[in-house]
């Protein structure tokens, strides 16, 4: 049976579910590259909207982290995809840090998890002294919990900073203070509009300048960076330029299957929003390069990337509404509702072409229940399918 589905010019067209998903798999870590993905919350429904902050369905919540560890991968907790900064508070990521890392333990997942400066009230400027105590808070908890800290871009930072010795005053501070080595997150203002210029240079060959030199003051305290600037170039750029033992993890979900395929030389790992919808195939990747076998991985991954160019389109920050999206009809969760309310900010022609995308490559492990879930969805906006 075909399913019709809403078109960006307003018409319909006809899609044909695949009958044969992926098979389940389940595998240890790779040995060639360190994959994380980025993990989304799940929102509890009937509270999500309460006035005391966001509600998170904890059991759920942590349940599909065990299903990434389950396939090989690393978590990223509590960074953009679990929407820092656009629906989950401090508090709960606070909560959400101290229970993965908990989990994480007990079935001996890799995870890191991000630091950045939240609890500071927004809209406001703040000085450097508090954006640098927002941050030691926050990794102070993430290290207490026992993770590798991600040290997030911060809004709060972006808008106090008058020139780039103020980055490399805060950083510098928080590098020489961490018990050890943290991994530093570069967001490009793709993802969020309040972090241009961050590093103090609009111009990017001067903010890598910067960024480089807050690493080579300290590079025994970096563990490794994450690019997220969908420029490829300027991440192999950087990527060459850093210090013997520093990782580059790419960011990049418009370019990643090159940039983790390596050129030869040097290669990046990866941590990965999209990895979360796309996890079973990015598991069987990494497996296809511990075989050194190059070209099977490049046929695994390359096809991943139309699906993850259509959920990252600008506006690039509303892919989490996608990345949940697939979660619903993938039989993770059991609702599409997400904190903040921002399960309404992608169009039903943009879920609809997610789905046709993600089902094409076997990403739903019931394709019956992705295809009634669709049309339900369909029918709850008066489309006929």
């Amino acid at each position: 049976m075909s399913i019709r589905l809403p078109s960006a010019d307003g018409g319909l067209r006809l899609h044909a579910p695949v009958t044969a998903p992926l098979a389940p798999l389940t595998c240890g870590p790779a040995r060639s590259r360190t994959f994380y993905s980025a993990a989304h919350v799940v929102a509890d429904p009937l509270a999500a909207s309460a006035e005391s902050g966001p509600v998170i369905d904890w059991e759920s919540t942590l349940a599909f982290r065990h299903t990434l560890w389950a396939q090989g991968l690393g978590v990223a907790e509590a960074m953009d995809t679990a929407q820092r900064g656009m629906g989950l508070d401090w508090p709960g990521a606070a909560e959400l840090i101290r229970r993965s890392t908990a989990e994480a333990r007990s079935v001996g997942g890799r995870i890191v998890c991000g630091a950045g400066t939240d609890q500071l009230a927004p809209d406001t400027t703040h000085s450097l002294a508090a954006v640098t105590a927002a941050y030691e808070e926050q990794l102070a908890h993430v290290e207490q919990c026992g993770a590798t800290a991600v040290l997030m871009a911060s809004r709060a930072l972006a808008a106090a900073a008058r020139d780039p010795e103020d980055y490399l005053e805060v950083y510098g501070r928080l590098l020489r203070q961490s018990s050890r080595p943290v991994v530093l997150h570069w967001l490009g203002p793709m993802f969020d509009p309040a972090l241009e210029g961050y590093w103090g240079h609009a111009d990017l060959d001067e903010a890598t300048d910067v960024f480089l030199k807050i690493i080579s003051e300290c590079p025994e305290k970096v563990y490794g960076i994450k690019v997220s600037l969908l420029d490829a170039g300027r991440e192999v750029d950087i990527r060459r330029r850093l210090p013997s033992g520093v990782r580059c993890y790419t960011g990049d979900d418009y370019h990643y299957p090159e940039l983790i395929a390596g050129d030869g030389e040097l290669a990046s790992d990866a941590l990965l929003g999209i990895f979360d919808p796309i996890a079973p195939i990015a598991a069987r990747a990494a497996l296809a390069l511990d075989r050194d076998d190059t070209a099977g991985f490049r046929e695994l991954l390359d096809p991943t990337v139309a699906l993850s160019r259509h959920l990252f389109a600008p506006p690039t920050r509303y892919y989490k509404t996608g990345v949940v999206f697939l979660a619903w009809l993938a039989g993770h969760q059991e609702h599409f509702a997400m904190v903040g309310g921002l399960h309404s900010a992608r169009s039903l022609p943009h879920l609809a072409t997610a789905y046709e995308l993600a089902d094409d490559l076997g990403l739903f492990p019931d394709p019956e229940l992705a295809e009634a879930r669709m049309r339900q969805l369909l029918a709850l906006h008066g489309v006929s399918s």
